[in-house]
């Protein structure tokens, strides 16, 4: 597995854009989280004149305000157009991130076990994460919120694949 250099090209496919709606909704639930814990904070800690509490008392909710409007209604976009994938005869190849982005490339060779994962929130959307165990010391990467179906399917070709390496490798 290699992330030290970004390759020559781009992964060929993109999330499906049900993988949005669930971005939506992790920032949304996470957004209410944070705003109950913001609305604790002003209605328990009482505000004292001369200290930078005042201050304190509106940097909270603004802060709070820039986290959600980015979290809700900017992050999912920019991660739906960076996060792409692609299993090629020779590789599993991966891009993540939405600020800082990380270019994986995986040997077929390399693919230990394959894994299909559905969260609850994943189960809503109809969406699956393929996990693919390496014989690196990196460990596992995923391939995010693909369709279910086609989640199945790349599974099975991956376990497939690496079964004939190791075969051959015989």
């Amino acid at each position: 597995m290699s992330t030290a250099s970004a390759p020559a090209r781009d992964p060929a496919w993109s999330l499906p854009r049900s993988a949005i709606g669930l971005w939506v909704t992790e920032s949304v639930i996470s957004a209410l989280f944070l705003g109950v814990a913001v609305v604790a904070f002003l209605l328990f800690v009482p505000p004292e004149p001369g200290t930078p509490l005042p201050l304190l008392r509106w940097l909270v909710p603004v802060g709070f305000a820039v986290y959600a409007v980015v979290a809700i209604g900017i992050r999912p976009w920019f991660k739906h157009r960076v996060y792409r994938w692609e299993v090629t005869g020779e590789a599993v190849f991966t891009r993540t991130g939405w600020l800082s982005q990380t270019w994986t490339l995986v040997p077929i060779s390399r693919i230990q076990t394959v894994d299909v994962t559905r969260g609850v929130l994943q189960q809503l959307f109809g969406l699956a994460t393929v996990a693919v165990l390496t014989a690196s010391s990196q460990g596992t990467v995923r391939i995010w919120h693909l369709e279910h179906d086609v989640a199945q399917r790349v599974a099975e070709d991956l376990a497939l694949r690496a079964e004939a390496v190791r075969d051959e490798a015989t």
